[in-house]
């Protein structure tokens, strides 16, 4: 309750006594009088004096100096005395004293006696009286009195009230609190506001209706409320203020909020000082939060500490973070520990975590259990999991039932996953919707798909007019095309059809060196085709000898022409025998056309053999 020192008439006896040390105060009972010790003995050696030689304002602040110091004997013989001399804030204080010492309805008698007087503190008392014995009429009514005379703590808990039975009025009357100061009221007043944005909107905006809860988290951040600071921090570092940001997440955890140190741990992590964040990750977590325990397990898992790993997701799930149980699983996947790994999927899945539920799923999968991860993956997709609903889409497109898994790489794709718009950029290439098709791969294409960069190209190429040639019938040099902008990503990515496509073209600009390269690249990483146009590029340029080495990878491979080109080297350096070799596979390997040529050269060389 609150200890109060204003002077007024009581009860019509007539005497007034102007204040003093004192006004109507909102402070804490336990806290000591802001005043230089020395000087403080002196003045209550003074009022002492004062009190016994029957001065009514000495024996009141006498009185609150002792309550306030929890010298509750010492206190009531003067607040009494005070009280009957009419003195309305020794009436409150009066009540003050024998609610602690457990006389409430007694205390609430003194209460009525000074709000009746206008003390707005003795209202506020009496209003939280009432409240707590469930008396709502009543209490609205002696908290109204005590906010309508500017009083912080009646303000607050008349909105408190209002906010508890849905009235319209509460966040009035905690604006008014917060104006004057209570940083509780600025703090609640900003979550309210906090919560009425949208989802386009964001607290914090300089320019939008986030500013507003933003200044409010300021106002009860710099009264040093804790949880405020911990939003503002978490305000200015969204909007990549992260030195301001860092400051208020350390004083919200110099003060013991756990969420703050947490945060500060990763702010100092994302900073590269490991060390600094594990501190206050460890602090975080030994006061309960589960995310800092995770990230401390996370840290020591990077670190090849397992054990202790295991360790700190147990702790975050014993503290309720259903993280904990899904890191767990991992940990023990990683480790080859498949059935606990399963256990604690489970878990966290039961529990709700989405992630836990796919990675359920792909485990029962992958142990053949196709029917068995079905719910969990829909259940993880219905939940909002991005991986989820690819991964129905693969389900249900390897029971060929293309409709359905269509549907779920779409709901993927909308969710920004990009092998899910690669799959519906195919379908739509498929079912000859181009521009549909053109609209995911290129949004796949922008998310890193090397795949989905080639068929884009692809698609862009073949709306390209043949390239024109001048009078001497060689092609004319242009611009790169878009098409070849998108080749050339997708090969930079290491896609081989890619690269020999752009190696292609290269060629056709007449760039040797550019197309080697590229042909080598592909042809290194085993395209056939690569290997057969780089042979053919050195062949060209009179490396007989390194293109058949090239010729034969490719023919090894499978590339029919590239045996048929083996067939006729052989041939012309007299090796008939090799040559027929090499035509025997090129008539085997195709197509039909080459097949048709190298069954001609093999006859061919069998007669020569023969004759």
């Amino acid at each position: 309750m609150d200890v109060m020192g204003d002077k007024a008439t009581l009860l019509e006896t007539g005497s007034f006594v102007q204040p003093a040390d004192f006004s109507e105060s909102t402070g804490d009972l336990s806290q000591p009088m802001d005043r230089d010790e020395t000087g403080e003995a002196a003045e209550e050696a003074r009022r002492h004096l004062a009190a016994q030689a029957g001065d009514v304002e000495a024996m009141s602040v006498l009185g609150a100096l002792l309550l306030r110091r929890g010298d509750l004997d010492g206190a009531e013989p003067h607040l009494r005395a005070a009280t009957a001399a009419g003195d309305r804030a020794a009436a409150n204080n009066l009540g003050v004293l024998l609610h602690q010492r457990g006389y409430a309805e007694d205390a609430a008698g003194w209460w009525r006696i000074a709000a009746v007087a206008g003390s707005a503190a003795a209202a506020h008392a009496l209003g939280r009286h009432h409240r707590e014995r469930g008396d709502e009429p009543a209490a609205e009514y002696w908290l109204r009195q005590s906010a309508e005379q500017g009083h912080a703590l009646g303000a607050y808990a008349l909105a408190d009230l209002l906010e508890h039975r849905g009235d319209t009025g509460a966040e009035q009357w905690m604006r008014i609190a917060a104006e004057r100061g209570h940083r509780e009221a600025a703090y609640r007043l900003a979550r309210a506001l906090d919560r009425r944005l949208g989802p386009e909107e964001d607290v914090g905006d300089e320019h939008g209706a986030g500013a507003e809860a933003e200044q409010w988290y300021r106002q009860a951040a710099a009264r040093g409320h804790r949880r405020a600071a911990l939003h503002l921090g978490a305000i200015l570092e969204r909007r990549g203020a992260l030195k301001e940001a860092g400051r208020w997440y350390l004083t919200s955890a110099k003060d013991g909020e756990a969420r703050a140190a947490c945060a500060l741990g990763f702010l100092l992590r994302d900073a590269g000082d490991t060390e600094s964040a594990a501190v206050w990750w460890l602090r975080a977590a030994q006061d309960g939060d589960g995310n800092a325990a995770n990230a401390l397990g996370a840290l020591h898992a990077e670190r090849g500490e397992p054990q202790t790993a295991e360790r700190w997701y147990r702790a975050a799930m014993d503290a309720g973070d259903d993280n904990g149980a899904y890191n767990l699983g991992l940990l023990c996947a990683e480790q080859g520990r498949t059935a606990q790994a399963e256990q604690w999927y489970r878990r966290a899945a039961y529990a709700g975590h989405r992630e836990a539920a796919n990675a359920l799923a792909i485990l029962l999968l992958q142990g053949g259990d196709a029917a068995g991860a079905e719910p969990w993956f829909s259940k993880a997709a219905e939940a909002g999991s991005v991986d989820a609903a690819f991964n129905l889409g693969i389900l249900f497109a390897g029971r060929d039932e293309e409709a359905v898994a269509l549907r779920w790489y779409e709901r993927a794709a909308a969710a920004g996953h990009t092998e899910a718009a690669l799959q519906v950029g195919i379908a739509r290439l498929r079912d000859g919707d181009e521009a549909e098709a053109e609209r995911h791969l290129r949004c796949a294409a922008g998310g890193g798909s090397a795949e989905a960069a080639y068929r884009l190209a692809t698609v862009l190429d073949a709306r390209r007019p043949p390239v024109p040639a001048h009078s001497l019938g060689e092609p004319v040099h242009t611009e790169k095309s878009e098409c070849e902008e998108w080749y050339e990503r997708a090969a930079s990515q290491g896609h081989r059809r890619a690269q020999v496509r752009v190696g292609m073209l290269a060629a056709a600009r007449g760039d040797v060196v550019e197309a080697a390269r590229w042909y080598r690249e592909a042809a290194e990483a085993g395209s056939r085709n690569g290997a057969f146009n780089l042979g053919l590029l050195l062949a060209r340029e009179g490396s007989d000898p390194e293109a058949a080495v090239w010729w034969a990878r490719a023919a090894d491979a499978g590339h029919g022409r590239a045996a048929l080109r083996l067939a006729l080297v052989y041939a012309r350096r007299g090796e008939l025998a090799e040559g027929q070799r090499w035509a025997d596979r090129a008539v085997a390997l195709g197509p039909a056309e080459v097949s048709e040529r190298a069954a001609r050269l093999r006859d061919a060389l069998r007669e020569e053999l023969s004759a």
